[in-house]
């Protein structure tokens, strides 16, 4: 066996497969592109869906890649075994259509056995074969593989349910029997069991049927290879490492975090190494999640991708780490990975700025945390109680980041334990409620085998004119069937030709209409879409007869066409100006380009300022102004990447590409529409700037017809702002505002102070009704005011006067109700305090609450209820 580093590793496995005819796909952006199944890639085919589906047929069907992966479903056995990662590279050589179990086996053995590859011991190699599939059974065996190293599993079978399923088969790197953690003879011993020695370095699923909703598997028209190969076992193995950690793609990680402990080395302590581990994992997985686009927040990826912040900076505590250092770790991950993943290095400053942001918010938060775990902790020791409960062990996990082991420890310290089935429950419902939110969206769709079937050449020639006569109809598709002529309804038709724009790159389809030889129209064009062979699908409601081979004149929507491609301009001269004001690591998440508006989004940790947007604005206006000539180039990928042009990290680009240039102001790859100049483009006006989810913003502009209509209608509401406010120019609006405003806080003021004042004399009388209830002076009434914030009012005055031992006062707030209870000195120190107190009576009022010992408040549903809760409130004195 080759002794390589994992850079060598993963580039051997690419130039292996390259020289079988296959073309490397680059590794795409962790966060899913139109794929609402994932939250994260989390494999190497999950990229590749569009091909395996039948949705886009590739130009080569012989891929292969090292794709960037994160999956977080089994988060807490990172760093407490040998493998679990949740950042991975996964190698995988695929084929959509093309060779099948034959070349996939026999290309898999070389690559693992020939000296001149990997160069492993055929003797240490097992496999495992679905039983039912002899082809793979007999191929591996003419391999030369021994039948002794080939095992039957009837787990050896990929399905997703609904959509392409198969046999598999897997191939395990034997370690020995001095790896091994259960005896000779137990029954797990062997490839595919549950031990150490065996370990699993590849599988290759063979997708050859449908999975029908009913159950029934029947042959895909085109079957499929997809294999995994894990980059990080592949090299624990080639490195000879006892687990993943000890390898070049995670020392030197561990190295720079012993550093920076000062105090506790690696292999030192068990509980210790762990601590490294989980760092040096979540170091790799949080660098490029937010290298990819994703930020820290409180909701789906952003919501993992804090949680694995925190989770390290927690176990940095165990090392003895008190300040933050997390970002100090982004430089190692990049020089680790620089040879296939520049672009860290190159967003070091931005990526290393989120990671410190959110570590110092954190140390804020988990100050709050502990303060709130120690409360738990006090309120289960006064309840005579010796667990803490698994719903406020779950609540400090969810809201605060705590695991649940240091709530466990902290609670131990305490001699208390802690509801390990109610947190696991509360565990459950969070995954249930994350699953809800995903909706049941398929994973994978099945093949349309009549799509994939049409190979008719179908040219877009409408760059440069907006109508043809010289159209031919080469097929047309009626309720998924190919018909010669069709006299009406809804179809899907391909011409030889096309002027239509198919939907692409954020930017709509054309509209339009199809005619005749005759110039009669017998058909409308409402959408057009790429066909699995990238014709042009035109989307028709067909209005009078059309056939096969005839030939039609084809007329796009021109007034559509204008107005959109205006956006389209619009939206390059937007991205560079964003990246001119808000700085080079904003980079585009995302468009839309309709006739009427243009939608844009961006990532950015904060939202845009007034000052920024206008600066914005101004820039984008500027180049409208200057007149610039908008230049179309096409070229090949690898000339357009070396002008420098901007291409979307997870657009798939073909050998040959269009490069918009508009002067040296912007520069990207586009196959879309725009204008010649940009003058045509009249004049931009964002129209509003809002969040879309962590991290990610959204601005929506108009241009040219648009934007002088928002403007008119800007100056018509000011129009009827000056008749309003009675002034005689526009210009005095905002000195005639600012003086209303002074007034209206002016007389709020006076409002409050008359309130005040109300409120005191309304406490006055109610603080003069004593009762001796038992051994205790209780002041109880329902008030008059009209929210809690008075109630508090009353609650200072009464506790400044000292009349009573607890006060007791409710009100009503319309359909609501609420209630607040005070305790003096003496109450508490005989274990009367406000908030047990509160939590007795204010089921009363179909509510709940808690506080202090001293004050606690409660809001409920039944205002009904509150002369209820009073009269319970002296029951439960009366016996105190």
């Amino acid at each position: 066996m080759k002794k390589m580093s994992s850079a060598e590793v993963r580039q051997m496995f690419l130039d292996f497969f390259k020289s079988k005819g296959h073309t490397i796909e680059p590794s795409a952006s962790l966060i899913p592109k139109n794929d609402p199944t994932l939250l994260w890639i989390n494999s190497g085919v999950a990229t590749l869906k569009k091909y395996f589906d039948g949705e886009v047929i590739p130009k080569n069907p012989r891929l292969v890649s090292a794709q960037k992966s994160i999956r977080t479903n089994d988060i807490e056995n990172v760093g407490r075994t040998a493998r679990h990662q949740t950042f991975f590279e996964m190698l995988g050589n695929f084929s959509v259509g093309d060779y099948f179990k034959k070349e996939a086996i026999a290309w898999a053995w070389e690559l693992l056995t020939s000296p001149d590859w990997f160069g492993f011991d055929p003797e240490k190699l097992f496999i495992t074969v679905y039983p039912k599939d002899d082809d793979a059974y007999e191929i591996w065996r003419q391999q030369g593989i021994k039948a002794d190293h080939i095992f039957k599993n009837e787990d050896n079978f990929w399905d997703i349910g609904v959509g392409p399923s198969g046999p598999d088969s897997e191939i395990f790197y034997d370690r020995g029997q001095e790896n091994n953690d259960v005896a000779e003879n137990d029954p797990e011993n062997y490839p595919g069991g549950e031990n150490a020695r065996y370990l699993e370095i590849w599988n290759i699923v063979f997708s050859q049927f449908n999975h029908l909703p009913d159950g029934r598997f029947v042959d895909q028209p085109h079957k499929n290879i997809d294999t995994g190969m894990g980059l990080e076992r592949i090299v624990s193995v080639i490195q000879d490492a006892p687990t993943n950690f000890e390898t070049d793609l995670f020392l030197p990680i561990i190295r720079a975090t012993e550093k920076i402990s000062q105090q506790k080395n690696y292999n030192d302590n068990q509980a210790d190494d762990v601590a490294f581990k989980i760092i040096a994992d979540h170091a790799r997985a949080v660098t490029f999640a937010i290298g990819d686009g994703a930020i820290p927040s409180n909701e789906g990826r952003g919501y993992v991708l804090r949680r694995l912040i925190r989770r390290a900076v927690l176990n940095g505590g165990k090392l003895g780490i008190r300040q933050a250092f997390l970002y100090k770790l982004v430089p190692v991950v990049g020089k680790i990975m620089q040879s296939y993943y520049p672009e860290i290095l190159e967003q070091q400053d931005f990526i290393q700025k989120v990671i410190r942001t959110e570590e110092e918010r954190f140390a804020d938060t988990l100050s709050d945390g502990l303060e709130l775990l120690n409360q738990e902790i006090d309120q289960v020791k006064k309840s005579g109680s010796s667990v803490l409960s698994g719903q406020a062990a779950f609540r400090l996990f969810d809201t605060y980041g705590f695991p649940y082991e240091l709530t466990v420890e902290s609670a131990q310290e305490h001699g208390l334990s802690v509801d390990k089935a109610g947190f696991a429950t509360e565990m459950e419902k969070q995954k249930e409620r994350a699953r809800q939110a995903q909706g049941h969206q398929q994973s994978m769709s099945m093949q349309n085998q009549l799509l994939m079937s049409i190979k008719t050449a179908s040219q877009f020639i409408g760059y440069d004119c907006y109508s043809s006569d010289q159209c031919i109809l080469k097929n047309i598709i009626s309720d998924n069937q190919a018909v010669d002529q069709l006299d009406s309804g809804a179809a899907q038709l391909i011409f030889d030709q096309t002027p239509f724009y198919a939907e692409m790159g954020g930017q709509v389809a054309d509209v339009g209409i199809i005619k005749d030889t005759n110039g009669n129209v017998v058909a409308e064009v409402e959408d057009v879409q790429h066909a699995p062979n990238g014709q042009n699908l035109h989307f028709v409601n067909v209005k009078a007869p059309i056939k096969l081979n005839e030939r039609y004149c084809l007329e796009i929507d021109v007034t559509f066409r204008q107005k959109v491609r205006r956006n389209h301009t619009a939206t390059h001269l937007l991205d560079q100006a964003l990246r001119n004001v808000l700085g080079p690591h904003t980079h585009q998440a995302g468009s839309l380009v309709e006739p009427d508006y243009l939608r844009f989004d961006f990532t950015s940790l904060e939202k845009v300022t007034d000052q920024q947007l206008a600066q914005i604005e101004q820039i984008v206006n500027e180049q409208i102004w200057k007149e610039i000539p908008v230049q179309t180039i096409e070229t090949d990928l690898e000339s357009a990447k070396k002008m420098g042009a901007i291409a979307l990290f997870d657009n798939k680009y073909g050998d040959q590409v269009r490069v918009v240039k508009i002067s040296d102001f912007s520069l990207e790859l586009c196959g879309g529409t725009h204008v010649a100049n940009t003058a045509e483009i009249g004049l931009f006006k964002i129209t509003n700037e809002t969040s879309t989810g962590a991290g990610v913003r959204r601005i929506t502009a108009v241009t040219s017809q648009e934007a002088w209509q928002y403007y008119e209608q800007q100056v018509a509401i000011l129009n009827s702002v000056q008749d309003q406010l009675k002034v005689a120019q526009v210009k005095e609006i905002p000195n005639k505002v600012e003086q209303l405003n002074a007034e209206l806080k002016a007389t709020q003021k006076q409002l409050e102070n008359l309130q005040t004042q109300l409120v005191q004399k309304q406490a006055s009388n109610i603080l003069d009704q004593v009762e001796q209830i038992g051994s205790w002076q209780l002041t109880a009434a329902i008030t008059p005011v009209k929210n809690m914030k008075e109630l508090r009012q009353i609650a200072d005055d009464w506790k400044n006067q000292g009349k009573s031992d607890i006060l007791i006062l409710g009100a009503k707030n319309g359909a609501k109700a609420n209630l607040l209870v005070a305790a003096n000195q003496k109450a508490i120190a005989a274990g009367l305090t406000a908030g047990t107190l509160i939590k007795q009576i204010a089921p009363e009022i179909d509510g709940g609450g808690g506080g202090r010992d001293q004050l606690a408040q409660a809001g409920g549903k039944n205002p009904a209820g509150l002369q209820a809760a009073l009269q319970l409130a002296k029951k439960l004195l009366q016996k105190a």
